[in-house]
């Protein structure tokens, strides 16, 4: 399901439950399943921003952190044109701390469906993304003299990009154009310049170098390792007491810690037959 995107220092308003006591049940499993179902919605609505560390991360909004002395990231305004946002919220200028306050600074970046490139410099197999831009729900584009724009709603190669994991700097991407060029920024002398950018940026750079290293920071429900870790520890969450009300009696603690594993390996409704008949026997054998 499609959810609003919601910023630093935004209110969130609290949904109410309400337990329907016609799903209980004598065997306590109603427990478990409401445990891990919580766990999951929480992880689903994690709004936090995580930084990507591969091509394949790169899904959901995000926004383009450039390596500009100002922290700043890729923006675009109501005409579609491309420029340098400076960013707000962030920790000691550490680009892997930053996170958008405008609508304007984020992409959305949905993969190509069935399309897969290999980069013709030999570096590693990458999807192609397209990155359109929430504020004018454009696609943003690099045109062939290297200028960057958001005004088209059909995709070309020009709305073509390929992320290309950083072999020097860990977390961080050169993003090549369909015309085998880098997104790079040149530093602006802001005394001279009348805009209020501190960067240019553009597509046109012939080679990789610390001007074209971007990260790239995104939602963390959408990161595919973080939300498979999170499901995971959200299967394994139980408490000791849960685990006896289902079974039915004390357990000790290496039956806990079986019962867990079991949850976070997919047979725990086998395991726990298994130590309810174990228990019946020793209950016998006394």
């Amino acid at each position: 399901m499609v959810k609003p995107l919601a910023f630093k220092g935004d209110k969130k308003s609290k949904k109410r439950k309400h337990a329907n006591p016609e799903n209980n049940h004598d065997d306590g499993t109603s427990t478990a399943v409401t445990t891990t179902g919580t766990a999951a919605a929480t992880a689903e609505e994690d709004d936090s921003w995580v930084t990507a560390e591969t091509p394949t991360d790169i899904t959901g909004p995000i926004i383009l952190a450039l390596p500009s002395t100002t922290p700043t990231c890729i923006a675009c305004d109501a005409n579609g044109k491309v420029f340098a946002s400076e960013l707000e919220n962030i920790v000691e200028k550490d680009l892997a701390t930053s996170e958008p306050h405008d609508v304007r600074q984020l992409q959305g970046s949905p993969w190509t469906v069935g399309k897969s490139v290999f980069s013709p410099k030999g570096y590693n197999c990458n999807k192609l993304h397209m990155l359109r831009v929430a504020a004018v729900n454009r696609y943003l584009g690099c045109d062939k003299f290297g200028i960057l724009s958001a005004t088209r709603e059909a995709i070309s190669p020009e709305e073509s990009f390929i992320c290309i994991s950083s072999p020097d700097v860990p977390g961080t991407f050169n993003i090549q154009t369909a015309r085998e060029k880098f997104l790079a920024i040149t530093e602006v002398d802001t005394i001279r310049s009348t805009t209020t950018s501190a960067c240019e940026i553009r597509g046109d750079a012939e080679i990789i170098s610390f001007n074209t290293t971007f990260r790239i920071r995104m939602q963390a429900r959408f990161k595919p390792r973080l939300k498979a870790s999170k499901e995971s520890k959200a299967r394994e969450k139980i408490s000791r007491k849960e685990l006896e009300e289902v079974v039915g009696r004390r357990l000790e603690d290496d039956e806990v810690r079986r019962l867990k594993r079991a949850r976070r390996e997919g047979d725990y409704h086998e395991t726990i037959l298994d130590v309810r008949v174990k228990g019946k026997h020793d209950k016998f054998a006394s």
